[in-house]
């Protein structure tokens, strides 16, 4: 086995490019504007980051698995949906109905899972399936119970305010979000069971080469079938901190965000073809979302230049990961 030294262990880390991103970005923002930098600008834009992190950090480690969730930003609006219609509606205790909906989210994670291993379909065709069916069922199942598009009063519902304090309040009296002790909690999990375990190795194995991978008798399905479940159960997590913070969940709420997440994963060093990324560079993808989100705004600049921004910076993130692959794969040999 050849030493590699310590530059060249850091130069070939998938999240270097997202570290780098992250840092040309904030000192741009940071030098045009005063309130960017500031704590409450720094809140300000940690808080989209810390819920668009924790589901990154779960789709990073589905797409280092080799797959894909397009279900995932619609099943936040299902798990939302589902509280806040127990809770105000029926009038099921907030927390209790919380574990109903992560009953529902684990079960529709393990639906998409088991299909995509049975069939060997691409999870693309799958889960957007699921996707589309998701998407009827809040908008048809709100309109019957309700007549509208939105479910609300969950702040009058039993344990919303503990509920609340521990999933959709701040830190102490600061304007920092629970949110974000959160995403730290989840990205250093997530590290850990990639960097450290067993269960990480497998998840590097199925992503890298799933066939060679059950040839050494990797779990190659209880694997995929479990990392589908675990970005169900962040989606979860997400709508619950959505429907807890501002008590109304509307129906087409997580449409669309399945790509953000995607974005954030590959920015932050993921290779669409699996096999590669981390926890740590999803969340730094993150990091960058929210500071570009929230710094056109404090610049005063048109918003519809959020979209050229994001759309550039997974052109570049992609180009930067492939050349850190390839990079990689020299030093190995």
């Amino acid at each position: 086995m050849a030493a590699v030294g310590r530059l060249r262990r850091l130069l070939i880390r998938p999240e270097l490019g997202a570290v780098v991103g992250a840092i040309v970005v904030f000192s741009f923002f940071a030098t045009q504007s005063e309130v960017f930098r500031s704590p409450s600008g720094i809140a300000n834009w940690l808080d989209p980051a810390a819920t668009l992190g924790i589901m990154a950090v779960a789709v990073a480690l589905l797409m280092i698995g080799g797959e894909f969730d397009l279900s995932a930003g619609v099943l936040t609006g299902t798990s939302g949906l589902v509280l806040v219609t127990l809770a105000a509606k029926y009038g099921v205790n907030v927390w209790v109905a919380m574990l109903i909906g992560l009953a529902v989210a684990l079960a529709i994670g393990f639906f998409n899972g088991l299909v995509v291993t049975r069939t060997r379909l691409p999870s693309f065709i799958v889960t957007l399936g699921t996707f589309l069916m998701l998407q009827g069922i809040n908008l048809g199942v709100t309109k019957l119970l309700t007549g509208t598009v939105q479910v609300s009063g969950l702040g009058k519902a039993s344990g919303y305010e503990s509920a609340r304090a521990v999933f959709g309040g701040s830190v102490g009296e600061s304007s920092f979000r629970v949110a974000i002790l959160w995403w730290l909690l989840i990205t250093a999990v997530a590290t850990f069971v990639l960097m450290r375990t067993r269960a990480g190795n497998w998840i590097f194995a199925v992503g890298g080469n799933d066939q060679a991978a059950r040839a050494v008798g990797v779990p190659a399905a209880r694997t995929k079938i479990a990392l589908f479940m675990t970005t169900a159960g962040a989606a979860w997590l997400v709508g619950s901190m959505s429907a807890l913070r501002y008590t109304s969940v509307q129906a087409n709420i997580g449409i669309g965000q399945e790509f953000i997440y995607i974005i954030a994963a590959v920015i932050g060093g993921c290779l669409l073809t699996g096999g590669y990324g981390s926890a740590i560079g999803a969340s730094i993808g993150a990091v960058i979302f929210g500071m570009a989100d929230k710094g056109i705004v404090f610049l005063g600049w048109d918003a519809d230049w959020f979209k050229f921004f994001l759309g550039a910076m997974l052109l570049l993130a992609t180009l930067a990961n492939r050349l850190v692959r390839r990079y990689a794969e020299e030093v190995k040999h």
